[in-house]
């Protein structure tokens, strides 16, 4: 009857559990360091850190390498190609996840605003799951006007997640904030963003406050 008992506890708490990881509104700090090599005046290798932490900024709960190849077509369109080394922490362990992308990105001028539109094609590979793949876009717009010596920019950017096997949108990204130019060579940004992800059929937010420094070579 005991063991009765516990069982049926058990399953009243696992099924009225959150099934993700980290409460709604959750608070996270974002990290991320990218280094530029110049190979001419067309092409690139770009190399990119990225360091996570959730439950209130408290949990270190996610990092990625990231190495890549970027040509410029013309003025108005890059393409890339890259690969993602991906550590996320799930049921208390890091998991692996090996993930190569694709990117195209349109830029263009209107007006003074610069605007970026950025297409990615990811496949994702895991050991402890399927694998699957997803389209994102990011469009960026920065505005016409810099402030102070270090040229303050200010920008706005979104970003959609497409699961292609389900042909689900599955997360949203939207950014607000500054670029800086530290140097010559060295730019970085200070940004607010409101993640959204999908979780079963809700959806759970996290605010994120970022960091990013860009050294170029």
């Amino acid at each position: 009857m005991k063991r009765r008992i516990f069982v049926i506890v058990g399953l009243v708490l696992f099924l009225t559990t959150k099934v993700y990881a980290y409460d709604d509104g959750d608070f996270q700090i974002w990290h991320t360091e990218n280094q530029e090599f110049k190979i001419n005046k067309g092409s690139k290798i770009t190399l990119e850190e990225e360091f996570r932490w959730a439950d209130d900024a408290g949990e270190f709960f996610y990092h990625h390498y990231d190495a890549g190849f970027v040509y410029s077509i013309n003025k108005h369109l890059d393409l890339g190609a890259n690969y993602r080394q991906v550590y996320e922490k799930k049921k208390g362990d890091f998991r692996e996840e090996n993930r190569p992308h694709l990117n195209a990105a349109l830029k263009y001028d209107v007006y003074g605003f610069k605007i970026d539109d950025r297409n990615r094609i990811e496949y994702r590979h895991f050991e402890y799951q399927a694998d699957a793949w997803r389209y994102r876009n990011k469009f960026t717009i920065k505005f016409p006007w810099k402030f102070t010596k270090l040229q303050i920019q200010p920008y706005l950017a979104d970003e959609i997640f497409l699961d292609l096997q389900n042909k689900a949108f599955s997360r949203n990204r939207f950014y607000s904030g500054v670029g800086v130019n530290v140097t010559k060579n060295i730019k970085g940004e200070v940004f607010y963003l409101l993640q959204s992800s999908r979780s079963g059929k809700i959806w759970v937010d996290s605010n994120v406050l970022g960091t990013k420094l860009k050294i170029l070579f």
